[in-house]
């Protein structure tokens, strides 16, 4: 199947899931996870009409970079190492694994601008996953505030790799509630107006549910190395 192909089908699933809850398509920015797939399917991507790129590793996303530049936005979508920052700051759109000061310290004083940030948040409380609890979000955020060159447009979860709906679900409502209460501190550095959350397994539910960034690798670009 071509990318444009795999992309017109995934693109009528979430004009489904919109409908059953009253949401608008144009609302759901689809980021094309690459880092399974070479440059060329990459590019192929962005020429179906993609305009996010989502690498997980520094080295696949300059090399991505260097080949598409800017007909696409970037995002960083794996655990980000500190020292890893300096390789790709000053070609990222937005970064989805902001869970520590160290590395809120690294992006801020590295950056020229300002970056966008997903706070990654455990909501499923899973052992196995990154991302900060539930109940410190709302501090963590707040601490946030000398950092200047960073703005939390939004938080980012995973939801467990299950075929239970009902717990995946419950995963995504977590993140939107916590959205609600950050947006309730009225923070300019922080308006979180966005949510990223939904895979190639779990996207619709996560599109009904709220999220406005979803991350699809394998539905949509495939798998090859």
């Amino acid at each position: 199947m071509t990318v444009q192909d795999n992309l017109e089908q995934i693109q009528e699933q979430i004009k489904e899931a919109c409908l059953r809850t009253n949401r608008n398509p144009q609302d759901i920015h689809i980021v094309a996870v690459t880092k399974y797939v070479s440059i060329e399917r990459a590019q192929e991507a962005v020429k179906a009409g993609i305009k996010h790129v989502g690498e997980n590793r520094d080295q696949g996303f300059s090399a991505k970079y260097d080949a598409i530049g800017d007909r696409a936005q970037w995002h960083f979508i794996g655990t980000l190492q500190s020292r890893k920052v300096k390789n790709i700051i000053d070609k990222v759109d937005y970064i989805h694994s902001l869970d520590r000061l160290s590395l809120a310290k690294e992006i801020h004083g590295r950056a020229d601008g300002t970056v966008k940030c997903f706070v990654q948040v455990n909501a499923s409380a899973e052992e196995s996953k990154h991302g900060l609890s539930t109940e410190e979000v709302i501090s963590f955020i707040k601490e946030l505030e000398p950092y200047s060159n960073i703005e939390v447009v939004g938080l980012m979860t995973m939801a467990p790799f299950t075929e239970d709906e009902e717990l995946i679900r419950l995963c995504f409502r977590t993140l939107k509630k916590l959205q609600h209460d950050v947006q309730a501190l009225n923070l300019t550095y922080a308006p979180c107006t966005e949510l990223s959350m939904g895979m190639s397994n779990d996207f619709e539910i996560a599109v009904e549910e709220g999220a406005t960034f979803i991350r699809l690798g394998t539905i949509l670009v495939g798998k090859e190395f």
